[in-house]
């Protein structure tokens, strides 16, 4: 619609429409045969000769739809230019305005024209643009997973959470003279979510919470040190880790055998009984002579 001598290229992948998730009308179909259906549809619609082509590329979702030339001449613009708003029209959803004043959406198809709810001022705009209320994600996405967090930060709540998980459980002697570990490791306390969270600061919280999943995603994050199940918070014990049953080639078991250590051991830095692995076995670095 941008301009008749523009063309397109488009490899569907997640089932949308104009204005939410697609809704499926064929049962005979498969759901992603329907949906490169209804985009070749849409192609038709704005007056294409719509193309299908296969990538190579290893995906599942590889099917193409190609628009290189018009059905129409550069004369018929304004009527298909009419029949692609009535086609948008006819499929987005109804707007209602909502108590706060804001304009918002019942999810129905719409077949006839601008909807009898909106204000008038929704209705003025609805004439001049192809979908009122439709609001297109931001051209910078937040990352808001806790990876962007300083790293100072998140390592002064691991310590925090971890100590506090140690020091919630019974004292034990867990080295014998030669400095090695023995079966009587501490793996500290169990604690759920909310408990560790009411032994943070404010500020910590504070923090948190502007994260998506706050506390608890930062802790998955740390995966060397817990493990959080059921909305409760362990120390991992690596003693009890399940090796993989993936069958790797005779060149990987080499490489792995030879341990390449990227990170240190929080373990044996941190925790008051060392880490439970001896050095061949654990994955990480027992000090920085260790690291490749």
């Amino acid at each position: 619609r941008s301009s008749y001598s523009c063309c397109y290229f488009v490899l569907p992948c997640c089932f949308f429409d104009f204005h939410g998730k697609y809704s499926r009308r064929q049962s005979k179909k498969t759901q992603y045969r329907e949906y490169l259906d209804f985009v070749a549809q849409v192609g038709f619609v704005c007056g294409f000769h719509v193309e299908e082509d296969c990538l190579r590329i290893p995906s599942t979702k590889r099917v193409c739809l190609i628009g290189k030339n018009r059905t129409y001449s550069p004369m018929e613009c304004a009527l298909i230019d009419k029949q692609i708003t009535q086609f948008i029209d006819n499929r987005q959803t109804c707007a209602v305005v909502t108590c706060d004043g804001t304009v918002g959406f019942n999810h129905k198809d719409r077949t006839d024209g601008i909807c009898k709810d909106l204000p008038e001022n929704a209705a003025e705009t609805a004439g001049t643009t192809w979908m009122p209320g439709f609001q297109p994600r931001e051209k910078v996405e937040q990352i808001r997973n806790c990876a962007s967090l300083p790293r100072d930060f998140v390592d002064d709540v691991v310590l925090n959470v971890a100590n506090l998980l140690l020091s919630a459980a019974p004292q034990k002697s867990c080295s014998n003279m030669h400095g090695e570990n023995t079966n009587t490791w501490n793996q500290g306390e169990s604690l759920s979510l909310k408990e560790v969270a009411e032994h943070l600061n404010k500020e910590t919280l504070k923090r948190l919470k502007s994260e998506y999943g706050g506390l608890q995603t930062l802790l998955k994050n740390n995966h060397q040190v817990f493990e959080v199940l059921n909305g409760r918070v362990h120390i991992r014990d690596w003693r009890k880790e399940k090796p993989s049953r993936k069958t790797k080639p005779e060149v990987k078991r080499r490489l792995s055998a030879e341990a390449f250590k990227t990170r240190l051991c929080w373990f044996f830095i941190h925790h008051p009984d060392g880490c439970s692995l001896p050095s061949e076995s654990c994955p990480y670095a027992h000090g920085t002579e260790e690291l490749r």
